[in-house]
């Protein structure tokens, strides 16, 4: 979500434009911290939102980096301090994937960037209307569903999730198969079916441009498997904000809306647009998006990085 300022009630009486001041940050970063090395996993929602941070970090002087990398290898290189940040630590579906790196306090959680997400099983809404709202509705309707269930590419937590509920006896999965894909090769698959009026099952997540336009349901019945509503926090590697304060704190900032995220991802996916230059292109139209991300914030040798930031959005 956006973040909104709170109002500043005082006891004594300052005035308006000392109240209106921007409070800089303490020390601008020294050259070792030019560089900022993201991890981007392959979502398409993580590489617009990443490339809205290269947007306005290349604006304040740094030269950020993208490796693209799967979820545990991204983990291993936060742990490594081969990475610094990674904008794309879905919860709870990755407690898994995250619980030993932040008890040995080798990753850090800076904090939510974005609330109000979902993440599990879909159907198209005509299967749910047959019938078919729950997981436990699944083992009945195998053969309709051919005995698959579509997720996206190897080693992502959904996927996980998925093969520990298909190995479950309790859930009456036996027969179904885990088809790992990529997302956009997933999406062909379930766009192809309900084209067709077939019947299928998919890993679907909000916010999302292309699942936003279906007419799909997620099922009920998930237990405590990490399918359900999410929350979307930002991890850096362990001591990255201290040694790199002024970025650190950018990186911080960084919030966004489901609204912000599913306009930058509609041009990737559906035009395979760049995402470093939809969200460019985003954000020099709402240009008042970016304000929040630079509170106590400057260029990387101390100057106005809102000033900055304007330019580069014009250019």
């Amino acid at each position: 979500m956006i973040v909104s300022f709170k109002r500043i009630a005082g006891a004594v009486a300052l005035g308006a434009s000392v109240l209106a001041l921007p409070v800089p940050a303490s020390a601008a970063d020294g050259p070792k911290c030019k560089a900022v090395r993201f991890a981007d996993v392959g979502w398409t929602d993580i590489q617009v939102t990443t490339g809205a941070a290269q947007v306005v970090l290349e604006a304040l002087g740094y030269a950020p980096e993208v490796k693209t990398l799967s979820v545990p290898v991204t983990y291993a290189s936060l742990k490594n301090k081969d990475i610094d940040v990674f904008l794309g630590n879905w919860m709870p579906s990755m407690t898994a994937d995250v619980k030993a790196y932040m008890d040995d306090k080798s990753v850090e959680k800076l904090g939510a960037n974005l609330d109000g997400a979902g993440y599990g099983l879909v159907v198209p809404q005509y299967v749910a209307d047959a019938g078919v709202k729950s997981l436990a509705d699944l083992g009945a309707h195998k053969d309709q569903f051919g005995g698959k269930i579509y997720g996206i590419e190897a080693g992502n937590d959904g996927n996980r999730i998925i093969s520990t509920m298909i190995a479950d006896p309790k859930n009456d999965l036996a027969g179904y198969e885990l088809v790992e894909s990529s997302e956009a090769g997933m999406l062909t698959e379930a766009e192809k079916a309900m084209k067709a009026n077939k019947w299928i099952i998919f890993l679907g997540w909000t916010p999302h441009p292309v699942m936003g336009e279906m007419k799909i349901a997620y099922l009920d019945g998930m237990g405590d498997s990490g399918f359900g509503a999410a929350t979307v926090f930002t991890n850096v590697r362990a001591g990255y904000t201290a040694e790199c304060p002024n970025a650190g704190k950018l990186i911080s900032n960084l919030k966004f809306n489901l609204g912000m995220e599913g306009a930058m991802m509609g041009p990737v996916l559906k035009d395979s647009a760049d995402p470093k230059k939809t969200a460019k292109t985003w954000l020099s139209a709402n240009p008042d998006a970016v304000k929040p991300w630079l509170q106590g914030v400057t260029t990387i040798d101390g100057g106005d990085a809102a000033a900055a930031v304007a330019a580069a959005l014009k250019g």
